[in-house]
């Protein structure tokens, strides 16, 4: 996984996995930056500071599953000490990942573009502070 954290500016390698943790990150729990997800949804208790308990639904591909374990707030920290801050997570202990929304990573104060550098395409994730982009 490539991540370089430069003046307070993510590039995560679009075909690769972000690491992401409750605590200090570590090489096995990892999470993919998903834009066509509407929540976030997290395969482990530990990133959430409050879960509420209650099976639901959730609209797949491949029709409707029966995947969701509670939902809550959840803290995921990213390398280099970010962390996202996500007030509605879902919790499935089914999931075989962690997805990370975009709209999620959005509503933190980040920006998504997408960049090529040396024919590698990354996502380019950059902190928003009073309308400008921090770089």
């Amino acid at each position: 996984m490539t991540l370089f954290l430069i003046c307070q500016t993510l590039f995560v390698q679009m075909d690769q996995q972000i690491m992401c943790s409750s605590h200090e990150p570590n090489k096995s729990d990892m999470c993919l930056a998903d834009c066509a997800t509407t929540h976030t949804i997290l395969k482990n208790r530990e990133y959430f500071s409050n879960l509420n308990l209650a099976d639901a639904n959730v609209q797949t591909i491949s029709g409707i599953s029966n995947l969701i374990n509670g939902s809550g707030r959840a803290n995921i920290m990213l390398p280099g000490g970010t962390t996202i801050h996500v007030d509605n997570a879902l919790y499935s202990e089914k999931s075989r990942r962690n997805l990370l929304s975009f709209k999620d990573i959005r509503q933190n104060g980040y920006h998504i573009e997408t960049m090529n550098e040396n024919n590698r395409e990354f996502l380019y994730v950059t902190l928003v502070s009073n309308g400008k982009k921090n770089c």
